[in-house]
This record gives C-alpha cells, sequence and structure tokens, in this order.
C-alpha cells in the first residue's frame, strides 16, 4: 500500500469515528483532498487509493490537471476566483468554494447561463474584518443573499 492510500485510509477512519461521535454516518461527509502544488501523478496515485475529489486554489494549475485525469473525478475551486477567469472555469468545477462579491456571482451566473449548466458556490463570509481578506460582511450578506437566489444559473450551498 502506498503512503497516499495509508494516509487516505487514516484520515478515513478518522472521519468515520467522527461522525459516530455525532451520530451522523461517514457517508455524509465528503473529503476532498487538496491537490495544489501535487502534479498529476501523484493524484493518479490517489484515486487509485478511491480518492474522487480535489480541491484546487489556483485555475491555471487546475485545468491542465483536470484535463489530464479522468473525467468521473469531482473539482472544487477553493480558491479566489477573479472575475476574468470565469469564463474558463463555469462547469469545469463542481463546486467554487470562494465567491466573495456580488459582481463575481453575477458574471458567474451569466456566463453559466450562456454555457447552459448551473454552478454550485459557497459564498465567503469574512468575520474577521480583516481588510486583507475577500468575502461579504456578516452585515451585507443578507441584502446579497436576496440578489443572489433567485439567480437561475446559480446554486447557493452555504457559507464558508
Amino acid at each position: 500500500m502506498s503512503q497516499i492510500a495509508e494516509n487516505l485510509e487514516f484520515i478515513r477512519q478518522r472521519i468515520a469515528a467522527a461522525a459516530e461521535r455525532n451520530g451522523r454516518s461517514a457517508k455524509e461527509v465528503k473529503l476532498v483532498a487538496v491537490s495544489k502544488t501535487y502534479p498529476p501523478e501523484i493524484i493518479r496515485e490517489a484515486v487509485e487509493a478511491g480518492q474522487q475529489c480535489f480541491g484546487e486554489n489556483r485555475v491555471q494549475d487546475a485545468l491542465p490537471k483536470i484535463d489530464a485525469m479522468p473525467p468521473d473525478l469531482e473539482w472544487h475551486l477553493i480558491g479566489h476566483l477573479q472575475t476574468n477567469k470565469v469564463r474558463k472555469v463555469i462547469g469545469r468545477f463542481a463546486l467554487f468554494h470562494g465567491v466573495d462579491n456580488t459582481a463575481l456571482a453575477l458574471q458567474m451566473n451569466r456566463i453559466a447561463g450562456e454555457f447552459g449548466v448551473t454552478a454550485s458556490i459557497l459564498l465567503e463570509v469574512n468575520v474577521s474584518g480583516e481588510e486583507s481578506k475577500f468575502g461579504f460582511t456578516p452585515s451585507s450578506l443578507p441584502a446579497a443573499l436576496e440578489e443572489l437566489l433567485p439567480l437561475p444559473h446559480l446554486r447557493i450551498e452555504g457559507l464558508m
């Protein structure tokens, strides 16, 4: 068994134990393996060990990996997304973890509509108030939700 397979098994056991302690099923938990900085060969090893969901934080690094991997894998964009890169990523990722402003969400909705798909997103909320961090402020979130929830090509899955 490879080191990656061993590590994944260890993590799965910890997830199962945590779920059981909380009266939940481990099947309710999705493990997103963060594959940033790792080459396709290492990702393939994780796939061979049963991992199906991967997270990347940079569009330019993620797209070649997605193209090099089996098409049935699930990919999440876990980093900041710039509006000028939306066209490149819509339809390529199952979930966008860091939608941090209304303009980005509107752009994603528009392009998803052009492509005939729905983009699943998490809205990033900056609860610390740090100016160096991205995200909606807690006080701006209700108005943003009111504007974004009706959009036909976005599915807000939760908050980050």
